[in-house]
């Protein structure tokens, strides 16, 4: 059985489950409204206040998507609820955000500024001039924007220069060493 498959989804006060008839799981909580398409062969049981995910038979592929499945529904709770965000900071000598409007303008190092357009849904918000914070209900779609503006400019590996997680840890390199 699945460790993570096989624990309920708890289901707070305020947060309304309905399962259609294809297993199209639909959260409507505080935030907003999340819908994901689960897998047929998953068995979305709803009970008071905890939700569960069963699996049909033990086949490698039901195996596969039963922790995938109450995770997915998981996440679409908490996302309703409490949200998710990601942080970025900004390393370099004249590497800045700012914010504009819902957007944000980086200035990189490029000849050129670069725009981010926040696309509905997420939130872009610029507390200092080297950090940036992505948030929203969908933790898949925060994730996806916070990569697509770190991909702007990767944090390279001798100065540490560029966009990073906050947490995230950049393995360091020596230079060249003079004869």
């Amino acid at each position: 059985m699945s460790r993570i498959g096989k624990l309920p989804v708890s289901i707070p006060a305020g947060v309304t489950i309905t399962v259609a008839a294809d297993n199209t799981v639909t959260v409507k909580g505080p935030k907003g409204e999340l819908s994901q398409k689960i897998s047929p062969k998953m068995i979305i049981e709803q009970d008071a206040g905890v939700l569960h995910v069963k699996r049909p038979d033990d086949e490698k592929e039901s195996r596969a998507l039963h922790g995938l499945s109450r995770t997915l529904i998981n996440n679409m709770v908490v996302g309703v609820t409490a949200g998710f965000s990601k942080s970025l900071d900004i390393v370099g000598v004249g590497y800045r955000v700012q914010k504009n409007g819902a957007n944000l303008t980086l200035n990189m190092g490029y000849s050129h500024p670069v725009e981010v357009v926040a696309p509905k849904g997420i939130t872009l918000d610029a507390p200092g001039p080297n950090k940036i914070v992505v948030s929203g209900i969908d933790k898949q779609l925060v994730g996806q924007i916070a990569a697509d503006i770190r991909k702007i400019r990767k944090p390279e590996p001798y100065k540490g220069k560029g966009i990073k997680y906050e947490n995230e840890v950049i393995r360091r390199k020596e230079g060249k060493t003079g004869k």
